[in-house]
């Protein structure tokens, strides 16, 4: 963004040299005018609107890669380029930017949208690789790529024709940008999350739907979803997922594809949801009508919810098991009394990013009410 000045005030201009004492009053004035022209030019590469326009919401995208996916020949000493449909921030771009299997990568050169990856070595003879970007690369607005992107080449007379692909489905987390590590057998049994080792790259899109590419064959392989949540490609048990697919896929000459895979992969920290409606037929007025959730293992923790607009609501629940009640919370204490009414207790064992629906509380008088929760 550049930042143009508008037109300044008429200055009447003095004939002859200024004095010192005039030149040294003058210095402020400018040093305060360079100023202001340099926080006006931070300003510009602050998120938010350009000169003129609404603010730029767009993510950006990958528009051309030097190689194409799926190219093979590629010279040893080729350059490898990546081109955005716009200006990026150098530095979230630049982290977003690997090589599998690893390569070090020693400088990456921008020149406008289009940045080149200069190894720090030569690519190896006959070698699948990917290329690829993560979603934490940004433009120089703030807007995240919308997701990751693999491209696979290789060094080899003809590209490996083996492909794996198929739909991940995610609970507790967004798909998108997921990765899917694919592993020869043969050679690994577990992956190794810091060294970028696996043989080919996947990537899932917004759908789930994934191609990895570029298997040499025969083989057999296995695949692992890992969901990168905290964006620095590296797993980390406490945040991220990594989760194996239980079949192994056997690729021959005859059959390089396997297709129709569904991969179902569960965030193991993501809350359940339990989900329903309170129907309170009794008229009464005093009071608040609440849905409180306790847990059986650990009695305080306990969550409250007032139900909404027709009595429904929704609490999330962290993995376990609870019993739920609705009651009329006379006093507002948020804890449900004999002398309130109640509906029965209902109980449920929750499983990580699960999801119960459609549950229908019925408050009774208080001396119908069982004990509460």
């Amino acid at each position: 963004m550049i930042a143009r000045s508008g037109p300044g005030r008429r200055l009447r201009r003095r004939v002859g040299p200024a004095s010192p004492a005039r030149r040294r009053a003058r210095r402020p004035a400018r040093v305060g005018a360079a100023l202001a022209l340099a926080l006006v030019a931070v300003s510009c590469a602050k998120k938010g609107p350009p000169s003129g326009g609404p603010p730029d919401l767009v993510p950006p995208t990958v528009v051309a890669t030097s190689p194409d996916s799926g190219a093979a020949r590629v010279p040893r000493v080729a350059p490898l380029s990546i081109t955005f449909s716009e200006s990026m921030e150098p530095r979230s771009t630049e982290s977003a930017i690997a090589l599998a299997p690893r390569v070090d990568v020693r400088q990456l050169r921008w020149k406008g949208p289009t940045v080149t990856v200069v190894l720090a070595e030569t690519l190896r003879a006959r070698q699948s690789y990917t290329l690829f970007v993560g979603a934490g690369a940004r433009d120089r607005h703030g807007n995240a790529l919308q997701q990751g992107v693999a491209v696979t080449f290789s060094t080899g007379d003809s590209f490996p024709p083996g492909t794996i692909e198929g739909t991940v489905r995610a609970r507790g987390f967004s798909v998108a940008g997921t990765y899917l590590w694919c592993y020869d057998q043969a050679r690994h049994e577990q992956p190794d999350s810091t060294a970028r080792d696996f043989d080919a790259l996947g990537v899932a899109d917004a759908e789930g739907r994934f191609h990895v590419i570029g298997l040499p064959v025969p083989g057999r392989y296995r695949v692992w979803a890992f969901a990168d949540l905290n964006g620095n490609r590296s797993f980390e048990p406490a945040v991220d997922i990594l989760a194996p697919a239980e079949t192994t896929f056997a690729l021959t000459s005859g059959e390089p594809a396997a297709a129709g895979v569904d991969l179902e992969v569960v965030n193991p920290r993501a809350p359940a949801k339990l989900a329903g409606a309170v129907l309170d037929s009794l008229g009464d007025s005093l009071g608040v009508v609440r849905v409180v959730a306790v847990s059986v293992e650990d009695s305080t923790r306990r969550f409250v919810v007032e139900p909404g607009e027709g009595g429904g609501f929704e609490i999330p629940l962290a993995a376990g098991k609870w019993r739920v009640q609705a009651f009329r919370d006379l006093n507002r204490n948020r804890v449900w009394e004999v002398s309130e009414a109640g509906s029965d207790v209902q109980s449920f064992t929750l499983e990580p990013a699960g999801e119960v629906k459609d549950l229908v509380f019925i408050l009774r008088r208080p001396a119908a009410a069982p004990g509460g929760p």
